[in-house]
């Protein structure tokens, strides 16, 4: 798995791949922060508060995280080498985790220049440090716990597609379903008293409990449901095609 994860880092810092998303990351959520004016503007908003970027990141990790994960089974079936792989000493659920955990890490990292917004929020605030840092290091675990239950989806997207493209899309499909569709579909309230179950089902009101500052472990215990569930999908399919 080790050997596995040291290769497909290397794949992602090697070619700038990695570098690039996460300069383009950071240069969005900049914009959207402190220069374009919307609902997230911390300046427009006027309070001394990360929440706005927690609003706006999951939106953005929906395209980028199924971005990082399309080729890590896609690619290797489009270009022969998933077989080559299956020849080798190597464990399908060693090669799922280690490309699970190169995801995972590229799409944390994205999360490092954001301490610049912190900082800058900490400063501009009235007084200087009159922010929620509560709420705000629960809001960073909750982005980091829904960045690996977007890197399972995307995992499993690639798993099941046959090229990158198709991979993309379906990623990018599932994770907004689980993230946004379950809860507008639970909000029709079609269902009666089956749509908080329905609710439960998606990503969104477990994250938000992240986002008030509390790390129920209800919620914890979802996520790594949901995680372990994908990987083991995906090695179900990996299998399927030694």
């Amino acid at each position: 798995m080790i050997a596995i994860l040291k290769k497909e880092l290397w794949s992602y810092f090697g070619n700038w791949s990695a570098w690039i998303i996460i300069g383009a990351f950071s240069l969005i959520t900049a914009l959207f922060l402190f220069f374009f004016e919307n609902d997230s503007n911390i300046f427009d908003i006027g309070m001394a508060s990360l929440q706005s970027y927690f609003v706006l990141v999951p939106w953005l990790l929906m395209f980028i995280i199924p971005a990082l994960s399309m080729k890590t089974f896609a690619e290797e079936q489009q270009t022969g080498t998933l077989n080559w792989l299956f020849s080798q000493p190597l464990k399908v659920s060693d090669l799922v985790a280690g490309k699970f955990l190169s995801v995972w890490i590229v799409g944390v990292l994205c999360l490092i220049p954001s301490l610049i917004y912190l900082y800058t929020v900490y400063v501009l605030g009235v007084p200087a440090g009159n922010i929620d840092l509560g709420m705000t290091f629960g809001s960073y675990i909750g982005l980091i716990v829904l960045i690996a239950a977007f890197s399972g989806v995307g995992i499993l997207a690639s798993s099941l597609s046959q090229n990158q493209i198709m991979a993309y899309l379906l990623g990018v499909f599932m994770c907004f379903i689980m993230y946004f569709g379950i809860e507008q579909l639970a909000s029709y309230k079609l269902l009666g008293g089956a749509d908080f179950i329905l609710q439960n089902i998606g990503f969104y009101q477990h994250f938000l409990g992240f986002t008030r500052g509390l790390i129920d472990l209800k919620d914890v215990a979802y996520f790594i449901l949901i995680i372990g569930a994908t990987l083991l999908l995906s090695n179900h399919f990996i299998t399927k095609k030694k």
